[in-house]
């Protein structure tokens, strides 16, 4: 028994995942190849590893419950001065990744925990590095475009090497369709990972 370090995201799909990837390497950022490209929609959190199955099963409850949606990410933002982060902007499914996320994090359910900074979907590129890799990383991606159908979203553990590794994915029980959920707005910064 002990205790595990769990993130929950939404993998950024081949071809893209990859390419990010390599950028974000390429920028000198040594966690890049530890850290699948993803969208976050619960950062790293610590949680007892007896409660894996009550996880599991609530995660299993939240993916039922919604519906695949459309995701576009393009252009940089960056959360610097807070946050040495620079990132690409998810500009579609921004609100439906919110409202998973709420889901995920409900106060009923095994993963409650508060935010350091409000929820903002993004996808990093480059963080705690230089700040003129990070102005190049800014610019590099700045045209970055990417479009897919978000099916599904995963469970990751951290390993004691610092690797993230996905133990199980959730898809989504409802086909066709945007998760329901209110917007959220977007101007705050977030540093979570995966």
């Amino acid at each position: 028994m002990g205790t595990v370090t769990l993130g929950v995201s939404i993998a950024v799909p081949e071809p893209y995942g990859s390419l990010l990837q390599e950028q974000r390497a390429g920028f000198g950022d040594s966690a890049a190849h530890g850290i699948p490209t993803h969208v976050t929609l619960l950062p790293p959190t610590e949680a007892d590893s007896e409660a894996l199955p009550a996880i599991e099963a609530h995660l299993a409850s939240v993916a039922a419950k919604n519906r695949s949606f459309p995701m576009r990410l393009h252009g940089t933002g960056t959360f610097r001065p807070l946050s040495p982060v620079v990132f690409v902007q998810v500009v579609t499914g921004g609100s439906a990744c919110s409202w998973l996320q709420q889901q995920i994090r409900e106060a009923s359910g095994p993963l409650v925990r508060d935010l350091h900074f409000p929820y903002h979907p993004h996808v990093t590129v480059a963080h705690g590095i230089p700040d003129e890799a990070m102005d190049r990383a800014h610019e590099a991606l700045a045209s970055f475009e990417a479009t897919w159908t978000c099916g599904s979203f995963a469970l990751y553990e951290q390993g004691e090497d610092g690797v993230w590794r996905k133990l199980r994915e959730y898809a989504f029980g409802g086909g066709g369709g945007v998760v329901p959920g209110p917007s959220v707005s977007r101007e705050a910064p977030a540093t979570s990972r995966p």
